[in-house]
């Protein structure tokens, strides 16, 4: 896990959860990360591609999730 740095910008803190099957709805197991800022680069029923790194994981972006997420961190940095 790396932290902060360069070219990173905190979105916020998050709430992780290992969602059981069978329990709350759930019919795998996974792992749910919630936090609503995640919404606005992530529309609800878009997918992409998870994986592991040192410490965490990473999450894939598709171009469309790319261009909005690019707009948030713009206006973030603007106000820096």
């Amino acid at each position: 896990m790396s932290g902060p740095g360069e070219g990173k910008i905190k979105l916020g803190k998050a709430d992780v959860y290992l969602h059981v099957k069978g329990k709350s709805g759930a019919t795998v197991t996974h792992v749910d990360i919630e936090l609503d800022e995640l919404n606005d680069i992530m529309k609800p029923g878009e997918n992409s591609y998870v994986g592991a790194k040192e410490g965490g994981i990473f999450i894939g972006l598709k171009k469309e999730m790319i261009l909005r997420a690019d707009k948030i961190a713009n206006k973030k940095l603007k106000k820096k």
